[in-house]
């Protein structure tokens, strides 16, 4: 991080310096939200959480090395040498100082959201875009009002575009975060059935993605799914220059000549509006021609070659548990634990049915945040396994997924088990062990999913 003056940190936040007056050049080079990580000069940032108040730990994370903080009290000990700035809420303060040190970058700003794919679609813009240029991308799961900031506070001057993912579960929260960062070009993925409980209806969903839009101009890009019905009834209806990207007959952006081509990705014809090529895509499922399609989108406005973007689309490495392939011994993992919802499920299961193997078997867990629709989004999940009719076998884990093993019964799928929890999992995954499978681990990231990969990878080990 470029240093901050105290100075510019009060001019962002129009917060007010507690005790000694002299420090307005005082510095600060970091930005952290957790005490425990504090390094020197860094700004530490008091938070109240469900759990636990930041503000008990100020002055421990002074004494660690912290140059000053963001407090929303008057801390009964002020520090010497050490600033204090009251603000009235300390999460819209980090925001105004993350928008003010964005400020100093001026450079594209690509924002990404969707039910399913942000980070899928965010990882492959960066990857193409760093063919040819210096990207700061979100890592993990920082894409809140909490760690899309902290992202920006990693930007320097070497970088020249910033890649930012953009969730959401509410109304007003990609508002709040475009308020922040002003994107150049906005990326749709899709819209689905995630946070439905919050939203009420894909419409909702549809209007919540829509924020995106909100502190965009003309010059701007939109970048949506031609193949999403609702995304098409935006044509016209927003301020940004729109492009859709899809399947045959989706101009400007479209693939063609898809082919699998087993556990190594698959191949298509990628035809834009400057470039036509051929591309080996190191993913797996069809679904994966959208984050080429966007990332070629981004690149070809930003003056990139075929050459350059196919090495990028080629280059492409996915996040830790997002349809990560593990290969142990003769045992394949397909490790998508990451999060889900009907959509991505779905499409993971596509992705199982057509991998290469001589045996094939789903764990799927619960899917949160889906409300009412739950047990009937859950029990189409079940339906889906058996109806592909080469799904060899399926786990079903958590309360909301026995809906998934009572319908895959039903729907007459023959090797069905379930599991109320982890550890009577843990005593089935054996089950599913021998040469030659295939096993997809999926379930929302709450269900902690990770724990049966790496069972799964001890027990590979052990045969």
């Amino acid at each position: 991080m470029e240093a901050m003056t105290v100075q510019e940190l009060l001019a962002a936040t129009g917060g007010t310096l507690l005790g000694d007056q002299t420090l307005l050049e005082e510095t600060i080079t970091g930005v952290e939200t957790d005490s425990r990580a504090i390094h020197g000069g860094d700004l530490f940032v008091a938070l109240r959480g469900e759990n636990t108040d930041g503000h008990k730990y100020i002055t421990g994370a002074l004494n660690n090395g912290g140059a000053g903080c963001l407090t929303e009290i008057v801390p009964q000990e002020l520090l010497p040498g050490k600033f204090y700035i009251q603000v009235d809420d300390t999460v819209l303060a980090l925001g105004q100082v993350a928008r003010a040190y964005q400020e100093k970058f001026p450079i594209p700003v690509i924002g990404i959201t969707g039910s399913v794919g942000k980070t899928t679609t965010k990882d492959m813009i960066a990857s193409v875009l760093s063919r040819k240029y210096k990207v700061l991308k979100t890592e993990g799961n920082f894409n809140n009002e909490l760690g899309l900031p902290l992202t920006l506070f990693r930007l320097t001057p070497e970088h020249q575009f910033c890649v930012l993912e953009m969730g959401m579960n509410h109304f007003g929260e990609i508002d709040y975060l475009t308020r922040i960062v002003r994107p150049d070009v906005a990326v749709i993925t899709n819209i689905g059935d995630a946070h439905i409980e919050n939203l009420g209806s894909r419409e909702g969903i549809l209007k919540a993605k829509c924020e995106i839009f909100n502190y965009m101009t003309e010059e701007s890009l939109a970048i949506l799914n031609g193949d999403d019905p609702l995304l098409r009834t935006l044509e016209g209806q927003i301020k940004p220059q729109v492009v859709f990207c899809g399947e045959d007959h989706q101009p400007p952006y479209e693939a063609k000549e898809i082919h699998q081509i087993g556990s190594k990705g698959m191949s298509c014809r990628v035809k834009t509006p400057a470039h036509d090529f051929t591309v080996t895509v190191p993913a797996l499922g069809n679904h994966m021609i959208y984050p080429v399609l966007m990332a070629c989108a981004v690149g070809e406005r930003f003056g990139m070659t075929g050459e350059e973007m196919k090495a990028g689309i080629e280059a492409f490495v996915p996040t830790k548990m997002r349809m990560n392939v593990i290969r142990q011994g003769e045992v394949t993992i397909l490790d998508d634990g990451y999060n889900a919802n009907p959509q991505s499920m779905r499409a993971a299961l596509e992705i199982l049915s057509q991998t290469d193997g001589a045996y094939r078997a789903a764990v799927l867990g619960n899917m949160f945040e889906l409300g009412d629709l739950g047990p009937e989004l859950h029990r189409s999940m079940g339906e889906c396994a058996a109806k592909l009719g080469n799904i060899d076998a399926l786990l079903a884990v958590g309360d909301l997924a026995w809906n998934i093993y009572d319908a895959a019964q039903q729907a007459g799928m023959a090797n069905v088990y379930y599991a109320q929890d982890q550890a009577t999992a843990k005593t089935l995954l054996p089950n599913f062990i021998r040469p030659g499978a295939v096993i997809l681990v999926k379930a929302s990231r709450g269900m902690a999913f990770e724990e049966l990969t790496r069972e799964l990878q001890q027990l590979t080990r052990k045969t």
